[in-house]
């Protein structure tokens, strides 16, 4: 392999290359994702040089390698760079990009493009590039041509070293840079001699200075409108905390400061790390399901961390009862989609500083008001808790929402687990048993879609212990080019597919009950057999019959390679059974 300052000064493309991928290496980036194409060749040599400081990944499909490099993002918290060639390619990313920017995960997204002048002409595999993804990108740009100028390289750096920032701060979000080259792509001699320029070029002089961003975590003291409240609530939202056993604790200190209940969303950490947390209440879409206590457990504050929950029953009684909200989350976004009475706080729930545990119930008559009321939730959650323990523990018939109960006490420690879109999330937040596995959940709930679902989870599960997939059957065949990762990928997942043969959400919607054109359009059955898909695309199948024979599957995990496991169910029977099951699980609680 030809040495990286050699390579860069065979043109000026390829200096322009090695100037921008030398500053992202130096910033931090440790992924780039790289897609086939010819305009994008001086970036594709740059960041196969920088090997291994920069791990390079080769990905056929452009949807399928962006949502791979949103699973990589995900899984570390850190930028990672896609790589494209000009024309449509580009426009397969949106989707990622829509949902790195709803979800806010910080993504780098560099387009190649034909020069100027080239441009509206009808030249070959051009389109306008400029502004593609419209407001999506937290901060967008197109580069200058490359030019060997010293003032025009640091121009280039210091564009990058913004670009990676925009991608933080202040909110975490994908950065779009559309970079035009002209000919000659490849690294020959372009006429420009730079021999003399290559002498008095100091690479640790010109790169001196460029670091990581780092976030400020300046202490925030609660508010003492908070203290005062003796009937208020904890919602633990929608979260892929970096941290989530810091985030649990700074739940439960907050919680026991106030003797306030946490109301814990299926995908929040929360409930992986029960132990933390004895304020913890796992079946409140159960339990408001039950009008009479849900009028009787009215808060009058609520803190909501993060975003607010899946549950359509929680958002239907929080603005039914107005409380006082305040949303923590450090974002600058607009997290209340209810538009209640709202303080956003704009910072992370780990900054807020709590008083010491037990001071509340020392103030008299009000600690014991807010005991009283922390009482009431406690009941519930207790009986309705045993209830859907109880129906799921003895329920032998192969019932979708059993899996994710399953699964959150069958996984192995720490598992990485990728929950698709529609049934499966849902399912999560009515039956996610509270444990203390410290599973690592993760989805895309920015945009809630079902694209990208499979390449989300490969990228997630790239370079890391055995993960687990829970998904539907449309949502896997909606990303089965994400199978085509497979020769790049390194660890193991297993895919917990769910069968239905359809859209089983849809099924939960009034218009399941019009037929036709309810089952060609909504339920859009595939009729697909998933034991040949896996075998065109050499991935381990298995079908399951038995939940006994799903546990054993599940714990221990493979190491190595792509799984799927196939649980068939009927649609119909499972919407039948949630229609008539869930409203019961309260039905009978008094308080």
């Amino acid at each position: 392999m030809l040495d990286l300052i050699p390579i860069a000064f065979r043109n000026v493309n390829q200096l322009w290359a090695y100037i921008l991928t030398e500053t992202l290496k130096r910033l931090g980036l440790s992924c780039v994702v790289i897609c086939p194409g010819s305009r994008s060749t001086p970036l594709t040599v740059a960041f196969a040089q920088q090997v291994p400081d920069i791990e390079a990944i080769s990905i056929l499909d452009e949807r399928s390698a962006a949502f791979f490099a949103l699973g990589r993002a995900k899984a570390t918290g850190c930028p990672v760079a896609i790589v494209c060639t000009s024309g449509t390619a580009g426009a397969n990313f949106y989707p990622a990009l829509i949902e790195a920017k709803e979800s806010r995960v910080p993504l780098l997204i560099l387009t190649t493009d034909r020069p100027q002048e080239l441009r509206d002409c009808h030249s070959g595999q051009t389109i306008d590039q400029w502004k593609l993804y419209g407001n999506y990108p937290n901060w967008q740009a197109e580069l200058a041509l490359p030019s060997p100028e010293m003032g025009m390289l640091a121009y280039l750096r210091q564009t990058i070293i913004h670009s990676w920032e925009r991608s933080q701060t202040p909110t975490k979000g994908p950065v779009h840079v559309n970079i035009p080259f002209r000919d000659p792509l490849a690294p020959i001699p372009d006429g420009i001699d730079l021999s003399h320029f290559q002498s008095q070029f100091h690479p640790e002089d010109f790169f001196a200075g460029i670091s990581s961003t780092t976030a400020l975590h300046c202490p925030f003291p609660i508010p003492q409108e908070w203290q005062k409240c003796d009937r208020g609530i904890i919602i633990a939202g929608v979260a892929e905390a970096q941290q989530p056993q810091e985030y649990c604790r700074a739940i439960a200190q907050l919680s026991q400061t106030l003797k306030w209940p946490v109301l814990a969303e299926g995908l929040s950490p929360v409930r992986n790390y029960a132990n933390l947390n004895p304020y913890l209440i796992s079946t409140y879409d159960l339990i408001l399901r039950n009008q009479q206590l849900a009028k009787q457990l009215a808060p009058e504050m609520v803190i909501q961390v993060g975003e607010m929950p899946t549950s359509k029953e929680l958002r239907t009684w929080i603005d039914a009862t107005q409380p006082r909200r305040w949303v923590i989350d450090p974002s600058d976004q607009n997290l209340d989609p209810l538009h209640g009475r709202t303080t956003h706080l704009r910072v992370a729930v780990e900054q807020l500083v709590c008083e010491e545990v037990g001071d509340k119930g020392e103030k008299g008559d009000k600690g014991k008001n807010n005991l009283d009321y922390l009482d009431k939730w406690f009941v519930a959650e207790t009986q309705v808790r045993k209830a859907v323990d109880q129906t799921m523990g003895t329920m032998e018939e192969l019932f979708e929402g059993k899996a994710a109960w399953l699964l959150s006490q069958t996984l192995p420690p720490g598992t990485p687990l990728f929950i698709a879109n529609s049934m499966p999330v849902r399912d999560v937040e009515f039956f996610w048993q509270p444990n203390n596995l410290g599973v690592r959940s993760h989805f895309n709930r920015g945009a809630n879609g079902i694209d990208g679902t499979l390449s989300t989870a490969l990228g997630i599960a790239h370079r890391h212990q055995s993960s687990v997939m829970l998904t539907g059957d449309l949502a896997l065949l909606h990303d089965t080019n994400g199978f085509l990762i497979r020769n790049k990928f390194v660890g193991h997942l297993t895919i917990l597919l769910i069968n239905n043969n359809g859209g089983g959400i849809f099924e939960m919607l009034p218009i399941a009950k019009f037929d036709p054109p309810f089952e060609e359009f909504f339920g859009t059955p595939q009729d697909i057999d998933f034991a040949q898909l896996c075998a065109t695309y050499n991935v381990q199948y298995e079908s399951i019959s038995s939940w006994e024979e799903l546990q054993q599957r599940l714990n221990p995990l493979p190491t190595t390679g792509i799984r799927v496991l196939e649980l068939r169910t009927n649609r119909k029977l499972d919407a039948k059974w949630r229609q008539q099951n869930l409203q019961k699980f309260a039905t009978d609680i008094a308080i």
